[in-house]
């Protein structure tokens, strides 16, 4: 359950005597001069969560919203802390899957707690930022939010550029001299991006709150310049979103054109192939009526006859459709 627990003060991490488990001796050791406690969490149920929640004095709603999980990215105010809701994104390749997480964060004056489900967006890598970033950690539990926001955002980022492959592949194929299938890879592109968006939109007004400094308990003038920064690489993301959706929809009408000219093409061709069999047999059909009396039945030249006029007919439909295209 407990993925790491630490003790900052002035931006240094502090060693402590008591379990990473003995949340009540953890929040003593930060209690002065300012420390906080980062305490990470995976998975954890009920009950596990339960204690942290004792211990530091979590409020009982947001609690129950982090076990759950599956949340929409939000960012709500209980008395003095904070409780905040990243969607974590990891792309798939071979599936052209994007696959969510969550990350919930409870921020007080005196800690973080992170709870995280799922694989995506691993947060030592977050920590050992901040643990070699001194004037960031100094800011306090707002230099956590910030580090981890970050990190989530810029995985939004890799998520976009992958899909961005992808459709560009889908457009190649679309527009390609061959028949292709592309309309449901389309559909599932479609739909992966629409699970993108609902990560990515919900998330630009906390994040515009924190950059502009009237987020309660996080008014803090030197952090919102990095904050400023994850809104900037957020629109990146929503941007691009809403690019590579319209692409989609743009390639997907192309697709659906490209099928209607398809089918024209092949009725053309079966037209035409069927008039080069009908009119032959049409003559055939005459001249091989049981009347007594008809033209060229004695003739001895009839039957080749027949068969020059049948092949000539051919010949010249041939001829016409091909220079008409339909063959």
């Amino acid at each position: 359950m407990i993925v790491d627990s630490a003790v900052y003060r002035h931006g240094v991490r502090l060693p402590v005597d008591c379990a990473s488990h003995d949340y009540p001796a953890l929040r003593a050791a930060a209690a002065s001069e300012d420390g906080f406690v980062w305490l990470g969490l995976y998975q954890p149920s009920e009950i596990e969560l339960g204690e942290v929640a004792e211990a530091f004095g979590l409020h009982r709603l947001a609690v129950e919203d982090a076990v759950k999980a599956h949340q929409r990215p939000k960012l709500e105010q209980y008395g003095d802390d904070l409780f905040l809701v990243l969607k974590t994104l990891w792309y798939v390749d071979e599936d052209d899957a994007v696959e969510t997480g969550e990350i919930n964060m409870f921020v007080g004056h005196d800690f973080v707690i992170t709870v995280r489900h799922g694989k995506g967006s691993q947060l030592q890598t977050a920590r050992r930022f901040l643990e070699h970033t001194e004037r960031v950690l100094t800011k306090g539990p707002v230099s956590v939010v910030y580090a981890v926001c970050d990190t989530v955002v810029d995985a939004y980022l890799d998520v976009v550029e992958d899909l961005q492959e992808d459709v560009d592949e889908v457009e190649e194929s679309v527009f390609s001299d061959e028949r292709t299938k592309d309309s449901a890879r389309i559909y599932t592109l479609k739909r992966e991006i629409a699970e993108v968006r609902r990560a990515v939109m919900p998330l630009r007004e906390p994040m515009r709150r924190f950059a502009s400094g009237t987020v309660p308990g996080a008014e803090n003038e030197e952090a919102a310049p990095f904050f400023r920064d994850v809104v900037d690489h957020l629109t990146q993301a929503a941007e691009a979103v809403d690019t590579l959706d319209q692409l989609l929809s743009t390639a997907f009408d192309a697709h659906v054109a490209a099928i209607s000219v398809q089918q024209n093409d092949d009725m053309r061709r079966i037209s035409a192939g069927a008039a080069l069999v009908v009119v032959p047999t049409l003559i055939a059909g005459v001249y091989g009526m049981n009347f007594e009396h008809m033209p060229e039945l004695r003739w001895t030249f009839g039957y080749p006859f027949a068969l020059l006029l049948m092949g000539g007919v051919a010949a010249m439909l041939f001829w016409f459709f091909k220079r008409s295209g339909w063959l």
